[in-house]
């Protein structure tokens, strides 16, 4: 079969082809539409979705920004010069008062926001400040739920509010988790010299052992330097 043929051939299926779905477009026009239409729909749906989400993300991260300001405020004694127009905090009480109100309807508002869950644990941690141990405990047990970065702050600040409070079991038991599961933001070293440090109240000997761990397994670490410190006034 030469060239011209050929392409005669393939050009009488591609008009066959075309006519072929005109017709079927034709026929069943009403249900293409409807098809198309939904698309649309759905596209758009999705669209304002995603713009809703950045919205909420922006608010969400601007007001966690504001509490963070405000909790980050140097503390300064009374008759300490400060700048003109800078507000300044005496206690770490007021100041906490001061930021947790925005922390709180930040961690509320967009709690499905990363920096609403960021909001919860600092609205915990600042119910710590404020000497509210049972909000704190709540606010620090809905942060600490599922994992990632901030779970884990949040599991360190719900132990050692257990361990302040004497509820020795319970803070051991979550020191334990984070030793067994270390992140980035509470490594191994940190979960073990906190535990060690409940241990040296109710067993020394045991302060000691884990003291001795951080020292071998983090030569030459902060941790490793602390862990040594200890070692020496527990002997």
């Amino acid at each position: 079969m030469d060239t011209q043929t050929r392409h005669a051939l393939k050009q009488d299926k591609f008009v066959t082809a075309t006519q072929s779905g005109l017709e079927w477009l034709e026929s069943n026009r009403s249900g293409v539409l409807r098809w198309t239409i939904a698309a649309v729909v759905a596209l758009g749906a999705v669209i304002a979705g995603l713009v809703i989400w950045h919205q909420r993300s922006q608010a969400a991260e601007q007001l966690l920004s504001q509490a963070m300001d405000i909790y980050a405020t140097p503390l300064v004694t009374p008759g300490e010069p400060t700048p003109p127009g800078q507000q300044t905090y005496a206690t770490a009480a007021d100041r906490a008062a001061a930021a947790y109100p925005l922390f709180e309807r930040a961690a509320n508002q967009y709690s499905w926001q990363g920096a609403g869950k960021t909001a919860r644990y600092f609205a915990g941690v600042t119910e710590v400040d404020l000497g509210k141990t049972a909000q704190a405990e709540a606010e620090l047990k809905q942060a600490s739920a599922g994992s990632g970065g901030i779970a884990a702050l949040a599991k360190l600040a719900l132990a050692n509010l257990y361990a302040q409070n004497g509820q020795t079991s319970q803070a051991t038991a979550l020191f334990q988790k984070l030793i067994a599961h270390p992140a980035t933001t509470v490594p191994k070293s940190a979960a073990q010299l906190q535990l060690a440090q409940v241990y040296e109240s109710t067993d020394p000997d045991k302060a000691k052992q884990i003291y001795a761990q951080i020292e071998d397994q983090d030569k030459g670490t902060d941790a490793a330097q602390i862990a040594q410190q200890k070692l020496a006034k527990l002997k």
